[in-house]
Parts: C-alpha cells; sequence; structure tokens
C-alpha cells in the first residue's frame, strides 16, 4: 500500500548531505526564512528535470520574497547531484542520497530504471511539499511521473496569496 502525507500533519525532520559540504535539514527552514519548500527531482537521467528546476531558478526570488526557503532533494548520489546541478545553476541548497526507504516514507512513488542507459539504480518520482512556520505540511504534491508537476510560478503566486491572506491548510476534512 501507497503511503499518503497527510495535509496539516506536522512534517517529520530530517538530514540529507548537502552538496558543497554540510547537511541539509529537510522540513525545517533556515534563516532567515520560516517556511520550506521541498522539491524532489528524478535525478541526472531526467531531461524534464533539467527544465523543471531552471525554472525553479528563474522563480528563487518570488520564494524568498515570501519568506520561503527552496530546496532541491534526490536519490541520486553526489557525483550525479554535483555534475547536474552544475549544469542547471540552481542556486537553491541541493540535498542528495534521498535513501529509498526515506522516499517511501514521504509517499513518493519510486521508479527502477527502464534500461542502464537510462539510469543505473531505482529513483523516486517528483514531489513538492511545502512546509509552513509551525513545521505543517501546508501543500502537498506527488506525481508517479516525470510529466506531472505543478507549475511553479503559480505555486509561488498561490504561496503569495497564502501568507498575505493567512489562508488555511485545504484537504484536511475528515471523511
Amino acid at each position: 500500500m501507497h503511503k499518503t502525507l497527510e495535509a496539516a500533519s506536522k512534517f517529520e525532520t530530517f538530514d540529507l548531505p548537502k552538496l558543497g559540504g554540510g547537511t541539509l535539514t529537510v522540513g525545517a527552514p533556515s534563516a532567515p526564512y520560516d517556511w520550506q519548500m521541498i522539491v524532489v527531482y528524478r535525478g541526472k537521467h531526467c531531461p524534464i528535470c533539467k527544465t523543471y528546476l531552471g525554472d525553479l531558478q528563474s522563480q528563487l526570488s518570488a520564494f524568498h520574497d515570501n519568506n520561503v526557503e527552496v530546496i532541491a532533494i534526490s536519490t541520486d548520489p553526489e557525483e550525479k547531484a554535483e555534475s547536474f546541478i552544475g549544469e542547471i545553476g540552481l542556486e537553491a541548497p541541493v540535498g542528495y542520497d534521498l535513501s529509498l526507504d526515506r522516499a517511501a516514507s514521504l509517499g513518493l512513488y519510486v521508479s527502477d530504471p527502464r534500461s542502464p542507459q537510462e539510469t543505473d539504480r531505482p529513483f523516486a518520482e517528483p514531489g513538492l511539499f511545502v512546509v509552513n512556520a509551525d513545521g505543517e505540511l501546508q501543500i502537498v504534491d506527488i506525481s508517479n511521473a516525470p510529466f506531472a508537476r505543478p507549475e511553479l510560478a503559480r505555486v509561488a503566486k498561490g504561496l503569495s496569496f497564502i501568507r498575505e491572506k493567512d489562508y488555511p491548510i485545504r484537504g484536511t476534512h475528515a471523511a
């Protein structure tokens, strides 16, 4: 059974190694930010990820203007992550070596490579999480395919609206 994280639930923070050295705490924004957006990308093998992370780079200031830290993470090992992020020029912090167990605990789908030419290991499919200042999941978006991801400019505008209007977390009705 596939696990799904629930909107408004507390996000369980964890650490990943960070490109450039040190650790990246996933789910806890670093100063001066009070919210954190976590973008899970498939890995170096994914051309759609390259475009998406390029778009993320172009939207960074919109997120930062709303006091939202942006980080990107993947199951790629350091060498692949470093090479890929270097090609893109992404200036957001990047974590690597996300374990498949941790990916599953986040509710991410995991895929096997279609061939050795694609990549050499199973990898997490895309996800986007926004953790608010209370450590709660404000937004949860998970996909099982590279083609379905939220448009980042719309997410940035939405977060601006949420923060300006104190808009509540949606999707919390108990059936």
